[in-house]
């Protein structure tokens, strides 16, 4: 049930969201209201299962965002969104992933073919009598959208004609990753990206023409200026995964092995960084040198057990044999966040659950032992479990905080079952939650990404079939408070 309260502000942000869309029709605004369309929006894209003792912002999903691409383009799965310090929207998205139809405007690639000779594109479709619809192409990887999501910046991937080889050049150490995943933009205005693709002979020696990295898996970071102008390399081209290399990549920088999320601390300058979907660790290195300082699993254990962490299973195996606290973090290490008072929290999907941790701690990233997860210790600070009888994917998959002063809010985006839950920060207890699965405005399909502007709007990316990004307005209160679940998740109905 939405809160009574969030009901009372609805009619302005209504109101506002009809301006936006149809500002320029009144029949059609009018037309919305008298149907009841504009409601029935609010009520699909509203917070439902609210604390009757806590209280949240409230979100309507803007379907008008974003506005029509130019060329024609077309984007893939989302793998990575962040709201930079301008309130600009980035995105990170994988242009192989689109259908044949959906690239029916991407003609042949010059000299290649496929095993029956015929001329394919560059994701591999045939393309013997060239294009086959009158749209789409492949969008470049790397997109900046304003508040209102229109398009104003657009580079990197192979859609980008001339950009591999041109600002990315394999001898300068730029490796573009064979799956795009994080990005993340720095108060110096450096967007960082990493990639997730694992290393596979066999697929290797079969490449289509877009495929950029041949060497081996995404087991590295890249740092470029806004418009696309390499700067740096963090990492290599591993074969697997390694979470406690220090030293094994390009200039003496650590190998990653395809990492998920990263972010700078502007206080330090350091990079942390969710290595991720091999490696089990959150790395910590110099965000100009890219050198190593630090790394840490779960609980703040430092070396990580790989071995060990492979040898136990899945999560739902494990915990039905009773380890309800397992001492690493399983694959994928999806995000990390920095809050303003020092705290860091880590998406461990593979296990459903958070993790924080003080940044502050002498003992994080060092040499330190906390098999039992004792609070306190290892810079390790509390967790939670995010609908932890989930049996597929993982849940926690992406978080952020809300835009009040005290960053009261916790928003945790829940991969598998599609919704994105609110927590009061202080005390990590649900107070409600919104979206639910289906294709539909306001509905997820593989919750992927989740960041905030300054007015506490939040932007959503997904991947697999849902290949789109969402806005949900803000309205009522800006920040959390009161008491709510201590289960986060939970199969409860709108």
């Amino acid at each position: 049930m939405i809160h009574r309260k969030m009901l009372a502000a609805l009619p302005a942000m209504l109101l506002t969201l009809a301006s936006l869309v149809l500002a320029a029709d009144s029949d059609a605004i009018n037309l919305l209201k008298s149907t009841g369309a504009l409601d029935r929006l609010a009520k699909e894209s509203g917070v439902y299962n609210t604390s009757s003792t806590g209280k949240t912002p409230g979100f309507i999903v803007d379907p008008s965002f974003p506005q029509r691409l130019p060329h024609n383009w077309m984007i893939g799965q989302v793998g990575g969104l962040y709201v930079d310090k301008h309130d600009h929207i980035w995105i990170y998205q994988r242009p192989r992933t689109l259908t044949n139809d959906e690239a029916g405007l991407e003609g042949p690639a010059p000299g290649a073919t496929n095993e029956k000779g015929q001329p394919v594109n560059g994701i591999g479709y045939a393309r013997q009598y060239g294009t086959i619809t009158d749209c789409c192409k492949a969008a470049p990887s790397v997109m900046e959208f304003d508040v209102d999501g229109k398009l104003l910046r657009a580079w990197g991937g192979p859609g980008d004609p001339g950009f591999l080889g041109g600002k990315c050049k394999a001898d300068a150490g730029c490796i573009w990753p064979n799956s795009e995943h994080g990005i993340y933009v720095d108060q110096n205005d450096n967007v960082w990206i990493s990639g997730n693709n694992a290393y596979n002979a066999r697929t290797a020696a079969k490449s289509d023409p877009w495929t950029t990295n041949k060497e081996g898996g995404d087991g590295f970071i890249l740092k470029f200026d806004m418009d696309g102008n390499f700067k740096m390399r963090i990492g290599g081209t591993p074969k697997g995964p390694a979470s406690n290399d220090t030293n094994g990549g390009i200039n003496g920088t650590p190998l990653l092995y395809l990492a998920a999320d990263m972010v700078v601390d502007p206080a330090t300058n350091r990079l942390y960084v969710a290595d991720g979907y091999g490696n089990r660790r959150v790395l910590i290195v110099d965000a100009n040198t890219g050198k190593y300082i630090g790394h840490f699993g779960a609980y703040g254990n430092n070396p990580v057990d790989d071995a060990g962490a492979r040898a136990a299973g899945t999560w739902i195996d494990d915990a039905a044999k009773g380890n309800k606290k397992p001492a690493f973090f399983r694959n994928p290490v999806h995000c990390v966040k920095i809050a303003d008072d020092g705290k860091i929290y880590v998406c461990d999907r593979g296990n459903d659950r958070i993790q924080v941790f003080d940044k502050n701690s002498p003992d994080l990233g060092k040499a330190c032992s906390n098999p039992d997860g004792q609070p306190g210790k290892c810079g390790f600070v509390a967790e939670r479990f995010v609908s932890d009888h989930t049996n597929i994917i993982g849940t926690a998959v992406s978080m952020n905080f809300s835009t009040d002063k005290a960053q009261s809010c916790l928003y945790i985006g829940d991969n598998a079952n599609m919704a994105i839950y609110i927590l009061n920060r202080s005390n990590l207890e649900e107070l409600g939650r919104f979206g639910h699965s289906g294709r539909a405005p306001g509905e997820f399909h593989w919750t992927h990404q989740v960041s905030l502007d300054s007015k506490g709007n939040i932007y959503t990316a997904e991947v697999d079939t849902g290949k789109r990004i969402q806005k949900f307005l803000r309205f009522g209160a800006t920040g959390c408070s009161g008491t709510g679940s201590t289960t986060v998740g939970g199969g409860l109905e709108k």
